[in-house]
């Protein structure tokens, strides 16, 4: 019988918790073969480097999204190459403001190389809770990759009341009125999917994805060499916050390496292994317009030599 693998779409809005949420399903799936295709907005990856483990096959795909035409074509060669290797999954993580409406006629491509070795068993999107109702109103992706999903995980649910649990899951309904809804605590969920005909909570047909080059948002890349303050960081992160979307990346502070998580108004900061840089990518919510506000905090607030790009 043709071999064929199990190709899952990873979606959901900058900061949701797709690569948490990765990270654990690779994690209950350690005895398997397992494909990873990364795509980040930035010139640098960040997310790799938190799921990067011996015998993982991982692509990463930056500067964009997988779905613009831009980068679909890298995506549907990463995907041919993929299928050539020694794997019973295929996760694919998209970026945060990735619009996956197109995903069919990608796939239609690769199975015109490659035949029918992909069973694709739907799209996961992972849901901020937090933040969903806000994002909607920001851009019109969140709205298009909960109306292109098949499973919807709502994450940081500990971080709200029932009455904002309750009005989320009721958007999302509207939005999407068959998908399924399940909630997870800290990326973890139960994986019973893996078992299941996602694809039956089809709602739409495929359309032309709204990611293009001439509204690709700005991302800046922050490198630097010196530790920082924890305060000092915060007091820079402060600054700018308002204007981008997302803000991650790793950084030396009084207490070792640790990683950096901007989503709306909250800063996370946990500690991590060390890496080889310290960076910050930065993702604008007001394009170019943020280098030179960005340059005077780091300034005020920082002042030790940093490289922007």
């Amino acid at each position: 019988m043709e071999r064929k693998i199990d190709l899952y779409l990873l979606t959901g809005f900058l900061g949701s918790g797709k690569t948490t949420f990765l990270r654990n399903i690779l994690e209950d799936l350690s005895h398997e073969k397992v494909g990873v295709i990364m795509n980040e907005f930035g010139k640098i990856g960040i997310d790799g480097d938190i799921i990067r483990k011996d015998g993982l096959q991982l692509t990463e795909i930056n500067r964009g999204s997988i779905f613009c035409s831009c980068l679909k074509l890298n995506f549907a060669q990463a995907m041919v190459e993929m299928a050539d290797r020694d794997i019973k999954y295929l996760f694919v993580e998209s970026s945060g403001l990735a619009d996956p409406s197109n995903i069919g006629e990608i796939m239609e491509g690769v199975e015109s190389v490659k035949g029918k070795v992909y069973d694709y068993r739907g799209a996961i999107c992972v849901t901020d809770a937090l933040n969903f109702m806000d994002q909607l109103e920001d851009l019109e992706t969140v709205e298009r990759q909960i109306k292109h999903c098949h499973l919807a995980v709502l994450s940081k649910t500990d971080l709200v009341d029932e009455k904002k649990l309750t009005e989320t899951i009721g958007k999302i309904k509207e939005i999407n009125p068959i998908v399924p809804i399940e909630t997870s605590s800290h990326g973890r969920l139960d994986y019973d999917f893996l078992a299941e005909d996602l694809m039956r909570y089809k709602w739409t047909e495929g359309e032309d994805t709204t990611n293009a080059p001439e509204n690709k948002p700005k991302t800046i890349t922050i490198s630097f060499e010196s530790p920082l303050a924890t305060e000092e960081l915060t007091s820079f992160i402060d600054d700018i916050k308002k204007d981008a979307y997302r803000i991650k990346g790793f950084a030396r502070l009084e207490k070792g390496w640790s990683q950096i998580d901007v989503v709306g108004n909250r800063l996370d900061i946990k500690t991590t292994e060390p890496r080889q840089e310290d960076q910050l990518v930065v993702i604008s919510r007001i394009g170019p317009q943020i280098i030179r506000p960005m340059a005077k905090a780091w300034d005020d607030k920082i002042g030790i030599p940093m490289k922007m790009r």
